[in-house]
């Protein structure tokens, strides 16, 4: 890019950290100190307004920058994201929306615990949640390597690295300083550009090839070199039975992902009532539905328009798939027109990622100070105290995500996002469910549950193709590989339920009938709700 691109792009990406570091400052000024209000931000957004943030939180760069580019690259295969993530929804919103705000204080752990012994259950919880989000947040941080790359050139691993580390910093001052009720706003502020954005560029592209879908589509399969393979399953996934079998386990993570989420579970308890959490549901499926469909036409307009060759020659994995179609949709490299476009989707590209590591710091910090550490100290922890411990939190995960995404940045975004998924899907998804539906479940199965999938689903993403054994390994240079799929999912995920079901049959502990009754009125009829 030249210096026309840079400079317009990043002074509307200066100006959106400007606002949303004056929303953080304004917030800071009111009272903090408490766990509702950090944690929850004292319950009081609307249904709309958590929705909006809802979408916010969850239309991340996975989404804008990794599954278009997928889908630029490999056509029908690359769909299987959109579709993954856009069905997760119905699982959250039928399963565990209203269950989990009626059970739960503020973090997945609280509803475990409601009925079983609390400190080894917030423990395992905890751990697994933190585990989840800094995974979540390593993708965020190469989505924004590849997008200031891009923005200043090429300019190699400088670029990208100067970047993560700024996403980290400031995504440490958003949580520490402004806590939940700044980052909703900063996500509600997100989600309304975003979709402005989608929308602005999917009718620049319908209007490119005048309306006619089918017309992209042919255009597409022409210039992807695959003819129509390009249109049909096995581009990516297809051929031996490994790449099938990757493919039934991306596909699992991905449904079964997100009623696993901490910082998606947690979006629950900023509303007042269980029925706002469903309808904040609701008004986020509308949200994201619309915004999932419209990235399938930017997919295919990237490769129609763009080309996967010149996506591929600009990033390996496809993470810049959008900002070169915006550029040609204003007019080329060297116009008015695709300068200031590509300005426009640099900066919500930015915003996006910002919001989300926001969403997911704040998430895995609350997991360490109101599980971790209240479970650890002897007496339970001052609510003062541990807001404290987790402002602290939040700058060692923002550490960790940026020494890990600096690492990761070669891998594409989407498939990051598809390992986060998977690992919620076998740690956090068994012990929710077992916990909200079996009368008999118990403190050891809970236990179980979590590390039985955590545990084996870490262990096969380490000895799986990711890492090493390939040229798109983490490490290239070596080779421990041991494990043929790329997501652990179709494994982990029924060794996580299996896990449960073992340890609560094999407990000589009797489950609390009362507690289960508690909370079985509690969960169905929000009684005693927090």
């Amino acid at each position: 890019m030249t210096g026309n691109h840079q400079t317009p792009a990043l002074l509307l990406f200066s100006a959106f950290v400007a606002v949303t570091l004056g929303i953080t400052t304004w917030v800071s000024r009111n009272r903090q100190g408490s766990q509702e209000e950090f944690y929850a931000g004292g319950r009081l957004f609307s249904p709309m307004e958590n929705g909006f943030a809802i979408a916010g939180d969850y239309m991340s760069a996975a989404s804008f920058l990794g599954a278009t580019g997928l889908i630029a690259l490999y056509g029908y295969d690359g769909l299987l994201y959109v579709v993954g993530f856009l069905v997760a929804w119905l699982v959250v919103l039928f399963l565990v929306a209203e269950l989990v705000r009626n059970c739960g204080r503020f973090t997945l752990a609280d509803v475990v615990a409601a009925r079983m012994s609390e400190r080894p259950v917030r423990i395992a919880a905890g751990t697994s949640s933190v585990t989840v989000s800094v995974l979540y947040l390593v993708a965020q941080m190469v989505g924004a390597g590849s997008l200031v790359a891009l923005l200043l050139g090429n300019t190699g691993e400088a670029a990208q690295s100067w970047a993560v580390i700024g996403v980290g910093a400031l995504m440490v001052i958003y949580v520490s300083l402004g806590g939940m009720r700044a980052t909703t706003w900063i996500q509600i502020v997100k989600a309304v550009l975003l979709l402005g954005g989608t929308i602005v560029l999917t009718t620049l592209v319908l209007v490119r090839f005048h309306g006619d879908f089918d017309q992209l589509l042919r255009t597409a399969a022409e210039r992807s070199g695959h003819g129509s393979a390009y249109l049909a399953p096995g581009l990516k996934y297809g051929g031996d039975w490994t790449a099938r079998f990757d493919f039934m386990s991306l596909g699992l993570a991905l449904v079964l992902g997100t009623a696993g989420l901490p910082h998606i579970l947690s979006r629950f308890y900023t509303v007042p009532t269980a029925q706002a959490a469903r309808r904040s549901a609701v008004w986020s499926i509308g949200l994201i539905g619309g915004f999932y469909l419209m990235t399938i036409v930017l997919g295919f307009g990237a490769a129609a328009i763009v080309g996967p060759e010149a996506v591929r020659g600009s990033n390996a994995s496809g993470n810049t798939a959008v900002p070169l179609l915006a550029l040609d949709l204003g007019g080329g490299a060297d116009s008015t027109g695709g300068t200031v476009l590509f300005a426009v989707v640099a900066a919500i590209a930015f915003a996006t990622i910002l919001a989300v590591v926001a969403g997911i710091t704040l998430a895995s910090s609350a997991s360490v100070a109101h599980d971790l550490y209240a479970s650890l100290r002897r007496r339970n922890a001052e609510p003062r105290s541990e807001v404290a411990v987790a402002r602290v939190a939040a700058v060692g995960i923002g550490v960790i995500a940026i020494a890990l995404g600096l690492l990761a940045r070669d891998l594409n975004v989407a498939f990051l996002v598809g390992l986060a998924f998977a690992v919620a899907a076998s740690a956090n998804l068994p012990v929710l469910m077992y916990s909200l539906f079996w009368r008999g479940f118990t403190t050891r199965g809970a236990v179980w549950s979590v590390y039985g999938g955590l545990v084996p689903a870490l262990a096969l993403v380490v000895l799986s193709p990711v890492v090493s054994g390939s040229p798109q390994s983490l490490f290239p240079a070596v080779d421990f590989q041991y494990f043929p799929l790329q997501n652990p999912g179709l494994v982990s995920i029924p060794l996580g339920f299996l896990a449960g079901w073992l340890g609560t049959v094999t407990s000589a502990e009797v489950a609390d009938e009362t507690k289960h009754a508690e909370t079985e009125v509690r969960s169905l009829t929000g009684a005693g709700a927090a």
